[in-house]
């Protein structure tokens, strides 16, 4: 037979009806649909942020400088090369109300040109200029809501930054800039810098970004003006941004987000996979007669396998098709709402590449979960599938048909790999994957075991019911299997999501350590320290202070290569805290190396944190370049020492000897450690001596990044309920192939002369021991799942959350009883009669 003709007999067999293979179209429909979903997301984040990214960023490019501003000739070279350039400064402080109320802020002092594009939004509708222009005395102040909400401010009340006292203008809606600025501590504020002059908190030394951003002529070369600027002004510190580089770390963050719920997703679509294995093997056993009667008529084994791999596939690319449809049609109809939620722009859309994307996952998850059930009919003799329809024997597929499955796996993973920008994720996933499914086929085959053990042994005798139960998990039929596979996979999926959820919410609180600071204190100037200590020693509560002279510097090189060359690490992002000091800080435990002199005036030295200088591959006499306040200081490694970040003491990653940085304007850094109660009478007496400092507040910051992990987790959440929906369609499949069979249990089982309620006992056992089973595993591979995600990717410490464990395990026995028990009614309704002399 051609192939026009088995095809011809494909399509007449599905005329007939789907009968079981309805769980394939489903199963496909829902994995497809979450990927086509997330990728239409990520597609219009993308073409949202490209669109606005001028607005984003506040111009077409963009110069930052740490510390210090543009001094005259730099500012030239900028007016020189651009339409317009637009001074912002940024930075925190505190507010402080007339009541005495003080709370952390971010500040934004703009210039008269601000903003060079798109429109500030504030609640009374006028413009910036004329909400930060001078009236009743006082230059104006926009803030956002959560600061008026949290100080009880109204329009006209005065408020002070540092020594600079301010009239609240309006409340902020909206900056084209908003993503430019990353996360910020406190809520944003919005003033002229012009008012700032004598308010001290812009001194030399002080902690700010000062960023000129320049509107550009549509012809110019973006790449040419970044290398000429970097040539230019690359040796003071410049950092360089334009409309192509998008919001630092926001596109990275949303990437690696959308790249995870993706990966999940492909998950999903593995649990969708086995449901399309289990309705493709219960059709294939629902259609030996007809196998056999055509191989009798002389049909080849290979037109027995195209009749139905096309069948398949028609039902596949049928699924597929629902799926992509499905998953952009959900985001289009919540485009609306997710508009208004979402951090940055979105433009929504139908964009093909992330739903043919999704479709490929779909065909290709279809194809390699379909061969090995098809492939078993097209080896085994018309005899045998005569004689063996209550147990089908199992056969092994041909060596080509197991080097096809081979190369559409290694396509699937090789897709996912390069499609979501996180080859390491993707990979680690692909292993997760097949090792859950490893796991849960081999407990399967435990469960198996072990029920036609225990089937006959002393717990089942007297115990109809069980023994029942044992005996069809033990069984040949399949049935246990795919429930274990199926539901064990989405379980799985759940129980990593549940631990890393779980270690997410706890990852910084349950971190403080016993004796954690109350307060940071930033931008102490030298005159001002040993008032502040007297200050702070005298608040009752106060039980310690440290402090520590501070700079920030840029890791610009290793060894006169640049740092970032073949290197990834936190520590070369951005600017890092450095001091100096001529001794050990106290509890100092150097790791290697000595440290210098107290007298040292040699080339300078450095004394680097051991775990880091580690992962960096540094060693004693490596050279490091630093940027510090625009001047490039090479020091040589002289030791290392343990830090231990977490103390949320004073730690420094780097240490310098003190001629090396001598006379570079720095200010100092403290931490108090104080009674919660000492913390409001603390934070008062130094804010109204030193209003230039700004204290922040651990608790708070804790507060805040808890706020943000929790975001995180409940996107993963999400992500994780839809493969475990698939999962639960499956698992309903599962039930409804094996109803048949039930029917026909349960005549038997009448016609002996059990009652109803026995028999239902008996499946209801069989369904909860297999759901648990399945949970069981799923708790182990989530848990290592977990593990890995906490300490490899988060770089955190796991601890395993009992309390999702037990929900897992007590989920997967309930959800397989409850599907077991819907399709437990039909057989227990039937007569055994008419059933019996059905099957004669």
């Amino acid at each position: 037979m051609k192939l026009p003709l088995a095809l011809r007999l494909a399509l007449r067999e599905l005329r007939g009806g789907l009968a079981g293979m309805r769980v394939l179209v489903a199963c496909l429909a829902l994995g497809v649909a979450g990927i086509a979903a997330v990728g239409t997301l990520r597609a219009a984040i993308g073409h949202g942020m490209t669109r606005e990214a001028a607005a984003i960023l506040g111009g077409d490019a963009e110069i930052q400088f740490s510390y210090r501003f543009a001094d005259a000739d730099e500012r030239a070279w900028m007016t020189a090369r651009a339409e317009a350039v637009s001074e912002i400064v940024d930075f925190r402080s505190l507010v402080a109300t007339a009541a005495g109320e003080r709370t952390l802020v971010q500040v934004k002092a703009v210039d008269d040109g601000y903003p060079l594009v798109g429109t500030v939004t504030l609640t009374g509708g006028g413009r910036l200029a004329d909400s930060l222009a001078p009236r009743d005395g006082l230059p104006g102040l926009v803030a956002e809501p959560a600061l008026v909400a949290r100080l009880g401010l109204a329009p006209g009340d005065r408020v002070e930054l540092g020594s600079a006292a301010f009239r609240l203008a309006d409340t902020l809606v909206a900056a084209p800039d908003a993503l430019q600025g990353g996360v910020s501590i406190g809520p944003r504020v919005i003033v002229r810098r012009a008012d700032l002059a004598g308010s001290g908190l812009l001194a030399e030394g002080s902690m700010f970004e000062s960023s000129y951003r320049l509107r550009l002529a549509p012809e110019t070369d973006l790449a040419a003006l970044k290398a000429e600027a970097e040539a230019r002004l690359g040796d003071v510190g410049l950092q360089w941004r334009d409309r192509t580089s998008g919001p630092p770390g926001i596109g990275r963050f949303l990437d690696r987000l959308g790249a995870f719920l993706v990966l999940v997703g492909l998950a999903g679509l593995a649990v969708g996979g086995i449901g399309v294995a289990s309705a493709v093997r219960a059709h294939m056993e629902a259609k030996t007669a007809t196998i056999a009667t055509l191989k009798t008529l002389g049909a080849s084994g290979g037109t027995i396998f195209a009749i139905y791999l096309l069948e398949t596939g028609i039902l596949a690319l049928a699924g597929t098709l629902i799926g992509v449809a499905l998953g952009a049609g959900v985001l289009m109809a919540a485009a609306p709402l997710l508009a208004d939620r979402l951090p940055v722009p979105a433009d929504f859309g139908l964009y093909p590449v992330p739903l043919g994307e999704a479709a490929l996952y779909g065909l290709l998850v279809a194809l390699v979960f379909a061969l090995w059930p098809l492939a078993r009919a097209r080896d085994v003799r018309a005899a045998e599938l005569f004689r063996d329809v209550a147990t089908p024997r199992r056969v092994w597929p041909r060596p080509g048909i197991l080097g096809v499955l081979a190369l559409l796996t290694a396509v699937l993973v090789g897709v996912a790999a390069w499609r979501s920008g996180v080859p390491e994720l993707a990979l680690a996933t692909a292993g997760g994957v097949a090792g859950a499914l490893a796991a849960l086929a081999l407990a399967a085959w435990g469960l198996r075991r072990l029920a036609r053990r225990v089937g006959r042994g002393r717990l089942a005798r007297g115990r109809p019911a069980l023994r029942w139960a044992l005996g069809a998990l033990g069984g040949p039929s399949g049935e246990t299997t795919a429930v274990v596979l199926a539901l064990g996979l989405g379980l799985s999926v759940m129980a990593a999501v549940g631990q890393i959820d779980g270690n997410l919410r706890t990852l910084v609180s349950r971190d403080l350590p016993a004796r954690a600071p109350a307060f940071f204190f930033v931008d102490i100037q030298k005159d001002q320290l040993d008032g502040f200590l007297d200050r702070a020693r005298a608040t009752e509560g106060v039980s310690g202070i440290e402090t520590a002279p501070m700079l920030r510097g840029i890791i610009a090189e290793i060894n006169g290569q640049p740092a970032g060359e073949g290197r990834s690490h936190w520590a070369l992002n951005g600017d890092r805290g450095v001091t100096y000091a001529a001794a050990p800080p106290p509890g100092t435990v150097i790791t290697a190396g000595e440290w210098w002199p107290e007298d040292y005036a040699g080339p300078p030295l450095v004394s680097f944190a051991a775990e880091e200088g580690r992962e960096l591959g540094l060693k004693l006499g490596d050279t490091l370049t630093l940027n510090i306040l625009g001047r490039d200081i090479v020091a040589t490694v002289a030791s290392f020492r343990e830090v231990r970040f977490e103390t949320m003491g004073i730690n420094f990653l780097m240490i310098l000897d003190p001629a090396s940085v001598a006379g570079a304007p720095h200010t100092h850094i403290a931490t108090v450690y104080a009674t919660p109660e000492a913390e409001g009478p603390l934070l008062r007496t130094e804010a109204e001596a030193y209003p230039n400092v700004t204290g922040i507040g651990v608790r708070e910051a804790v507060g805040r990044a808890s706020e943000a992990l929790a975001q995180v987790s409940a996107a993963t959440r999400w992500a994780a309920a839809a493969t475990l929906l698939t999962g639960i369609a499956v698992l309903i499949g599962a039930a409804a192939a094996g109803e048949r069979a039930r029917v026909y249990e349960a005549a038997i089982l009448k016609t002996l002369g059990a009652s109803r309620a026995r028999i239902l006992a008996s499946f209801a056992l069989r369904a909860a021991l297999a759901g648990a089973a399945a949970g069981l595993v799923a708790l182990a591979a989530g848990a290592v799942a977990g593990w890995w995600v906490t300490t490899a990717v988060m770089d955190g410490d796991f601890r395993f959350q009992p309390g999702t464990a037990l929900a897992i395990v007590i989920g997967g026995a309930g959800l397989s009883l409850a599907a077991g028990l819907a399709f437990a009614l039909r057989p227990l309704a039937g007569r055994p009669a008419a059933t019996l002399r059905a099957r004669e």
